[in-house]
């Protein structure tokens, strides 16, 4: 079985500290630069652009992939591996690729940008696109406060340039920023090419957030303007990546630009929930704004990751499959309630009508489920009375393993692997380790479960953010196993 972690080489060290000694000596030059009353503003920006360039040029050596050649379905790795290039998609569409997308429409009074892209890459795409035009910036149109969307935008904001976000985007951010070590640490077991928390370079010009809106557009509705004859309108339409969601539409052309609206590809299930860890999203409210872009009929969708979709069949259908697929989850999740199953149950038994199929590689429909029921009902059950105690049933596993016994609980481990049980198979390791953290049988045993696990996720529905904790899961138990003493 070739698995992610034989594909991608986890590197603990991220970027590394000899590194980060030089990123501090280039961000003190920066530093001294930004106090120099004879520094002007361009100087100090070109200064802070060359020193972002080393640290991602530096960043993208330090990453192993083990292949060559671009992301095609929106995987962290995939998106990575996207070279920075230019890519016209009309006369005066442009977008430089990366992480995430920088999009840049061009007009006789000055340019619209759509999205920054991350910060580490912003140097080269800005580069990149003032080659196709350096005419003033006079809008940044922000799809929602995610890091790899805005991290570019104090580099391309202008004296007089106007920022227009959803009314949302200041919450998020606030929250965002606030939770970002807590977040960093869910991240990094994701993606561990991420350098530690410890180690990364923390220097203001790579800190998230700090982006002021100067229009806000609310839930579900326009703000229009007019640029060198070009008509434009951000519309606010929550529920996608986040409460913050808003896209721009060019009605003369039938332009969509997207953000992370549909998620990397199109189209797909959508990620109701995130496995990293952030505010619940709204399913209904999604339903609600997905009639709305439907409604404008575009035949182009530009994403802020990945390629553009073209044709308005195509576009059409695959929005109105989106939209009855998250219909359907959320209307069988509610019929499954008032019937009095448990969320479990519903987990298992909700499954997509063939007419509805959508990938699952980014959004997945059992923790849509679940996402759904919380959202609802929030976290009490009504299953068990210990709900509603701080005293988790991990609590009590070193005494239960003592009271089993080790035999006794190996064998009902290794049957429930026999009967391709993996998950039961890791709730009895689970209370086997608490008593007997180094008991190289039933690591073992985690690891056969893993391991089948992962070979299911691959064969299945490939969906890449259980794809990585499995690996990250797998990663920590053959440490364990290697350790002479329990870690």
């Amino acid at each position: 079985m070739k698995t992610p972690s034989k594909e991608l080489k986890r590197q603990g060290g991220g970027i590394g500290r000899p590194l980060l000694a030089v990123l501090v000596v280039i961000a003190l030059v920066v530093l001294w630069l930004a106090m120099d009353d004879d520094a002007g503003e361009g100087l100090k920006k070109q200064a802070e652009l060359k020193t972002l360039e080393v640290i991602g040029d530096a960043a993208t050596k330090r990453l192993d992939f083990g292949d060559d050649g671009e992301g095609t379905h929106g995987s962290a790795v995939d998106l990575i591996k996207r070279p920075i290039e230019v890519r016209q998609v009309a006369d005066n569409v442009h977008y430089a690729t990366g992480v995430g997308n920088t999009i840049m429409i061009t007009t006789g009074e000055g340019n619209v940008i759509f999205d920054t892209g991350l910060v580490l890459q912003v140097a080269k795409q800005l580069k990149a696109l003032k080659e196709v035009s350096d005419a003033p910036v006079r809008y940044i149109v922000l799809s929602h406060s995610h890091a790899d969307h805005i991290g570019g935008t104090r580099y391309w904001q202008e004296d007089g340039t106007e920022i227009i976000a959803h009314g949302d985007f200041l919450e998020e951010q606030r929250y965002l920023s606030e939770l970002e070590p807590y977040q960093y640490r869910r991240n990094r077991t994701l993606f561990p090419w991420m350098p530690a928390w410890e180690d990364r370079p923390d220097i203001a010009m790579m800190r998230y957030g700090g982006i002021e809106p100067t229009i806000a557009v609310p839930d579900w509705e326009t703000f229009s303007f007019t640029l060198g004859g070009v008509e434009f309108q951000v519309i606010g339409t929550p529920g996608a990546e986040g409460a913050d969601n808003a896209v721009l539409w060019m009605p003369e052309q039938k332009i969509l630009f997207s953000g992370d609206f549909f998620g990397p590809q199109f189209p797909q299930f959508p990620n109701v929930f995130t496995m990293r860890g952030e505010k619940i999203r709204k399913p209904m409210e999604y339903v609600k704004s997905l009639d709305l872009l439907i409604a404008l009929e575009p035949e182009i969708v530009v994403p802020s990751h990945l390629n553009p979709t073209v044709g308005a069949e195509e576009i059409r259908a695959g929005m109105t499959r989106i939209r009855d697929a998250v219909q359907y989850v959320h209307d069988e999740t509610v019929a499954g309630m008032n019937a009095g199953k448990s969320v479990y149950q519903l987990m298992q038994e909700i499954k997509l009508p063939p007419h509805l199929d959508l990938v699952q590689n980014h959004g997945k429909v059992d923790w849509a489920v679940r996402s759904i029921w919380d959202y609802y009902a929030s976290w009490f059950h009504f299953d068990s009375t210990t709900e509603l105690y701080p005293v988790p049933a991990r609590d009590v596993y070193a005494d239960l393993a003592q009271a089993a016994g080790s035999e006794a609980l190996l064998s009902m481990a290794t049957n429930y692997l026999t009967q391709g049980e993996p998950v039961k198979t890791l709730h009895i390791v689970e209370v086997e380790l608490a008593g007997n953290p180094g008991n190289k049988a039933a690591l073992g045993l985690r690891k056969q479960a893993l391991e089948t696990l992962m070979q299911r996720a691959e064969e299945g529905e490939r969906n890449d953010y259980e794809i990585y904790w499995l690996q990250a899961r797998l990663g920590d138990t053959e440490s364990r196993l290697a350790a002479d003493t329990p870690l």
